[in-house]
């Protein structure tokens, strides 16, 4: 197996591959906090949570500030554009992939609509 440094959007997705890391960046949504704060809910050590916050760190979805002996954090909304665009492209293709099912259906319909008209004539 050949290993390779993970490029920008796909750290960004192994971050949010985890449940825990996607808690944590909610709560960074509303307020700047520290790694204990984003560690209480989730019964785990400062240990634990710091090791998600330095994987969302590599991710660049979050930045961290020292302050003294504490760590702020805080959310870092440009990775999340990148994988925001990403995911726009397969939004655009599926959209238009849908939207031509809808219009064979809605033929489909018609034809069939328009056969069973043409039955009911000849009866």
């Amino acid at each position: 197996m050949i290993e390779r440094r993970a490029a920008p959007l796909d750290r960004v997705f192994q971050a949010l591959a985890d449940p825990t890391r996607r808690a944590m960046l909610r709560r960074l949504a509303k307020r700047e906090q520290s790694i204990g704060e984003l560690a209480a809910p989730f019964r785990m050590t400062f240990a634990a949570a710091s090791k998600h916050v330095k994987v969302l760190e590599r991710a660049r979805l979050l930045r961290r500030r020292i302050q003294g002996r504490s760590h702020f954090c805080r959310l870092e909304p440009a990775s999340f554009a990148a994988a925001v665009g990403w995911l726009r492209f397969y939004e655009r293709f599926w959209t238009g992939q849908l939207a031509a099912l809808d219009a064979v259906l809605r033929t489909e319909d018609t034809d069939a609509a328009i056969s069973s008209g043409k039955k009911g004539e000849n009866t």
